[in-house]
Parts: structure tokens; sequence; C-alpha cells
């Protein structure tokens, strides 16, 4: 059975990013040998990409046009990638699913997989998984930034409580935070 895991990176006062959609400036504060690394450890480990729509859409754009020829870009156009859309009904992206049931769908997949699914960015899909109860954990790199205003990760609604899995300071002052969502 597979894990599923969300990842994201979060200013000190819980944005996902700027006012603007993709402002993500605050990312490079974080960036660094470490990140990196997860990154090529989320590709080794990965059997699935999930997606929101609008994160699809950004990603696409970037991973199949970037010019660095790493690791990390090898990965993210290899994978298998499924995305959550109830408007986008197919996709060019190499190796790309779409459904309008990614609750479903997921639940599946989470049966007939064995290596990690990782839903990137994409926060109103979070939020829905995580009501779902499909998320096994959430992983966060806390970026030492303040925006003061932006994109929140979290969704307001009712309370949720999690269980801490591990806590690690990164050598430019974010913290990876790793939770697991607390059993009811």
């Amino acid at each position: 059975m597979a894990k599923l895991i969300v990842w994201n990176l979060v200013t000190l006062d819980g944005f996902f990013e700027g006012e603007k959609k993709w402002d993500l400036d605050f990312h490079n504060r974080a960036w660094g040998p470490e990140l990196e690394k997860l990154s090529s450890d989320f590709g080794r480990s990965a059997g699935l990409l999930v997606f929101g729509r609008v994160t699809y859409e950004g990603m696409k754009v970037y991973w199949t046009t970037a010019e660095d020829e790493g690791e990390v870009k090898a990965y993210m156009n290899a994978l298998p990638k499924l995305v959550a859309s109830r408007t986008v009904t197919s996709s060019d992206w190499n190796n790309t699913e779409v459904t309008a049931d990614i609750v479903g769908e997921l639940a599946k997949r989470k049966q007939a997989l064995d290596k990690t699914i990782y839903v990137f960015g994409s926060a109103d899909l979070t939020d829905s998984l995580l009501k779902a109860g499909l998320v096994d954990e959430v992983m966060l790199a806390i970026v030492p930034v303040q925006l003061g205003k932006g994109t929140p990760f979290f969704k307001e609604g009712d309370r949720r409580d999690f269980d801490l899995v591990e806590a690690k300071p990164l050598s430019n002052g974010a913290i990876l935070a790793r939770y697991a969502p607390a059993s009811a």
C-alpha cells in the first residue's frame, strides 16, 4: 500500500505563495543542497506525482521548458502524474492522466501502488484529501519569511490535529517538518 505525502514550502505566516499566483520568490530563501537532495530523493521514491489543476499548469510549463538538465527535471517529466480537474480532461505532458474524481482515484491507487504518492503544491486539493482521510503525512519546509499576505496553504474550516513525525533544521534557517494527521 502506498503512502500519500503532501509536500510544500510555506512561510512562517502560513502562505504557500504571495499575493499573485506563482509568487514563490521566498522559496529561494530555503533552497539549497538539502532541499536539492530531498527533491532527488522524491524522484527515487515516488510512484506517482499528484497536482491540482492550477499547480499542474504551472509545473507543466516549467518542467517541460526548464533549461536545467538535472535529475529533478528528468524525474518530473518521466514519473507518472495525476491531475485533479473538473475542467481539464487530458494532458500532453508525458505520463500524465487527468481525473475529475481525485478522491476515488487516489483511494484506489493507494491500494495498488507500493511506492510513495506525492502531492506537490495544490492547497485546495490538499484540503480535499485531508477531509477524505487520504493523507498519511504533510511535509513542509517552513521558510523563515513573513509575507504578510498571500495564499494560505491550509484552508479555513474545522480543527484538525497533527502528530509530529520529524523536525529538522536546515543550514539556511528553514525547518523541514513532517506531520501525520492525528488519529480520530
